[in-house]
């Protein structure tokens, strides 16, 4: 079971970008969040409070029982799943369905002990259990006047389907864009131009990158088009070991047009086949808010430590272009975030900070490779990038989807 807060606090690492995890770790304070988890699962009939035995427990059919709060403050409950189903449990605020606190896919049988600071105010139970509408408890009011954890108003699918509409459409346009460019990437190599494809190279790989979150869209399309020869048992020479980097890889390490010509057909190839098959792909709702924070997280990892440069020393821009794709989702985002998430001017202060740090690195055409990078700089590139992934890390919780 996951403890989920929803605005801000402590959050776990993330996992990587392929997991696709169902959820993630929001941002609400840990307080609030943790109460309202405990209190989430506290289903049917029990009693808070402040000791450590304060016991709230879910029952099918039934949802937040009798319970109370004396005061407001730090509280802990152990919350059990008494159904014989897996269980979903929001803390609330009643009037707007504001979400303090949320405590997902808890198994039949099992507790969870859970301490939050909860406010003043009035607070109910919402249960959900597999394949069952939500169940709304009694409200229950926390007296006095302390300012508690914020709550975040649900997202709908509803509210998601015009950003998904809209960032089809930028995706269509970006695919129209890199069936150009590696068009003519192919054609270089076809002709023996080999200084310039290395040019028509970046522009290319950059377009891809900067697609952002349709990448787990692609399916089989992006193992293709951007695989790594990690794990291949030929390592770069693997015949498995195609797409983007299989070119760089090869007009940086001397090896013929002949040799490049398989792989830049395969890469068209596979480029003209995803642009064909994109427009009856869907974007699950679920990966708009996820890949504002995995996009940048996967470019952390393989792009600012250098192990995704295959020869060109151009992971720097590659992250820029992860920035693009990241400030894209913000953008479709944006008058959903911007009411639910106080954080957000933080998002853009440090994205902005990385963007100019990353440009500093770039000089008429080239940039410097993460390797030839000064220490200094390597570590400010690397916080700024790290902070920014602390600022995003709520927006995948934030915009989930809900039912209410």
């Amino acid at each position: 079971m996951n403890a989920q807060w929803l605005l801000r606090g402590a959050r776990p690492a993330s996992p990587p970008l392929h997991a696709a995890p169902r959820r993630r770790r929001l941002g609400i304070p840990l307080a609030a969040s943790a109460a309202a988890l405990a209190a989430a699962l506290a289903g049917c009939s029990a009693s808070a409070g402040t000791a450590p035995d304060g016991a709230i427990s879910v029952t099918t059919g039934a949802c937040g029982g009798r319970w109370h709060l004396a005061a407001a403050g730090w509280h802990t409950f152990t919350i059990t799943n008494a159904s014989s189903e897996e269980a979903e449990v929001n803390l609330i605020n009643p009037a707007n369905n504001a979400i303090y606190a949320e405590v997902e896919a808890m198994g039949p049988g099992t507790s969870q002990p859970m301490r939050l600071r909860v406010g003043s105010g009035t607070y109910a139970f919402q249960c959900v259990l597999e394949d069952t509408d939500p169940i709304q408890g009694p409200s229950v009011k926390v007296p006095g006047h302390v300012r508690g954890a914020p709550g975040v108003v649900p997202v709908t699918s509803n509210d998601m389907i015009e950003p998904s509409k809209e960032y089809h459409a930028y995706v269509t346009a970006g695919l129209v864009v890199l069936v150009r460019q590696v068009k003519a990437l192919a054609a270089a190599i076809q002709a023996g131009q080999l200084a310039q494809a290395k040019a028509a190279w970046l522009p290319a790989h950059l377009t891809y990158e900067g697609l952002g979150a349709a990448y787990g869209t692609f399916g089989d399309f992006d193992g293709e088009i951007d695989t790594r020869p990690d794990g291949l048992a030929g390592g770069v020479n693997d015949p498995q070991f195609t797409g983007f980097y299989r070119i760089e890889y090869g007009l940086w390490h001397g090896q013929s047009a002949a040799q490049l010509k398989g792989p830049a057909t395969a890469l068209l190839h596979s480029v003209l086949a995803l642009q064909a098959a994109f427009p009856a792909m869907e974007i699950d709702f679920l990966d708009i808010g996820l890949r504002t924070h995995e996009i940048l997280e996967n470019a952390l990892q393989f792009q600012l430590s250098g192990h995704d440069d295959y020869g060109s020393g151009t992971t720097l821009a590659t992250t820029a272009a992860n920035i693009t794709g990241t400030e894209e989702l913000l953008t479709l985002l944006h008058p959903l975030l911007a009411p639910r998430y106080p954080g957000l001017p933080g998002v853009y202060l440090w994205l902005g900070r990385l963007q100019s740090l990353l440009s500093a690195q770039h000089h008429g055409s080239a940039w410097t490779a993460v390797s030839q990078l000064p220490t200094a700089t390597r570590e400010q590139i690397d916080a700024a990038a790290s902070q920014s992934l602390q600022e995003l890390a709520p927006i995948a919780v934030i915009t989930e989807p809900r039912r209410i």
